[in-house]
């Protein structure tokens, strides 16, 4: 029987795939929707149109065919393993002798590096611009970088580092570049489909209530956080909103004593719009005390920060 994950071998990559294309495509692939596909399209565009203007840059190219299994279940059960193996950093050989000194994996020591094809994400971000943000979740609309690079809750820049099982395992010392990490962002999705699934279909909830775990509806206005911000300052907020959109650097200085913010400063620098840039803060703030902190840094800062408190992985 011949192997549902091989057939796209000889295929023509999904951004060389006219619109037409792409819709009979989608019609032959019951897990992968066509809003998808053309994410997969879009991301891979984006990447070459990367190579074309910088063809001293290594850009990748992930070779993933979405299953054509006439089961939705298997399909999707095929292409997460594919997503898994195109995703898992790549080891060197067993028999290297840099393996002794190195470690098991290629590419495990720059933070900027993607752990899979060695690209040098910092370089294509100063080069390019800000790929991430280029790329967009097909349901929901928000980018890459949106959805990756900043923390939910405080809405600071963040960092993402790959994990040695794609989903699990330790923290690396690697990140993805923007077409496998955006084909993780898939395989995130799809696991989620199957887990809300087997939940639908297997008794959870009774096994979670065997546990001591029970649902309790809370009214939305018990877990509303208090706004604490004046009257007189809450006609700014959509301004605040649009600076953060932006990237525009908010020092914030708190009073050392009550711990309350006192002094809030809006930074626009000019050359973080300059042409060519990405568009990404560039300064940094001196605080009281003498610690440095840093004020929406870049990329490459952000992982650099992360490095330094990740254990050495094998």
């Amino acid at each position: 029987m011949m192997n549902p994950l091989a057939w796209g071998a000889q295929q023509t990559p999904l951004a060389m795939n006219t619109q037409t294309e792409l819709v009979r495509l989608a019609a032959n692939t019951p897990n992968v929707s066509l809003a998808e596909l053309q994410g997969l399209a879009q991301a891979q565009g984006v990447m070459q149109a990367a190579a074309d203007n910088q063809p001293h840059i290594e850009i990748p190219r992930v070779n993933f065919y979405p299953s054509r299994h006439a089961n939705p279940r298997k399909a999707r059960r095929q292409d997460i393993k594919q997503a898994y193996r195109l995703l898992t950093p790549t080891k060197r050989s067993a028999f290297s002798p840099r393996r002794l000194i190195g470690g098991k994996y290629r590419y495990n020591k720059n933070t900027s590096q993607c752990c899979v094809d060695g690209c040098d994400v910092d370089y294509l971000l100063k080069a390019m611009g800000n790929v991430f943000s280029e790329i967009r979740d097909e349901d929901t609309g928000r980018t890459l970088w949106d959805m990756y690079f900043i923390d939910p809750v405080s809405g600071e820049n963040q960092a993402f580092l790959a994990r040695e099982k794609v989903t699990g395992g330790r923290t690396m010392r690697a990140t993805y570049c923007p077409e496998h990490l955006h084909l993780y962002h898939l395989l995130t999705k799809w696991e989620r489909e199957e887990e809300n699934e087997i939940e639908a279909n297997s008794g959870t909830l009774k096994a979670k209530v065997k546990k001591g775990v029970s649902m309790v509806a809370v009214p939305m206005t018990a877990v509303k956080p208090k706004d604490n911000t004046p009257t007189t300052l809450q006609k700014y907020e959509p301004f605040f909103k649009m600076i953060k959109a932006d990237k525009i650097p908010i020092i914030h200085m708190q009073n050392s004593e009550t711990g309350v913010n006192d002094v809030t400063m809006v930074v626009f620098d000019m050359r973080q719009f300059a042409e060519g840039k990405s568009g990404l803060p560039v300064l940094q703030q001196q605080v009281q005390g003498g610690e440095v902190a840093p004020v929406g840094a870049g990329l490459q800062q952000l992982l650099a920060e992360k490095q330094a408190n990740l254990p050495e992985v094998e």
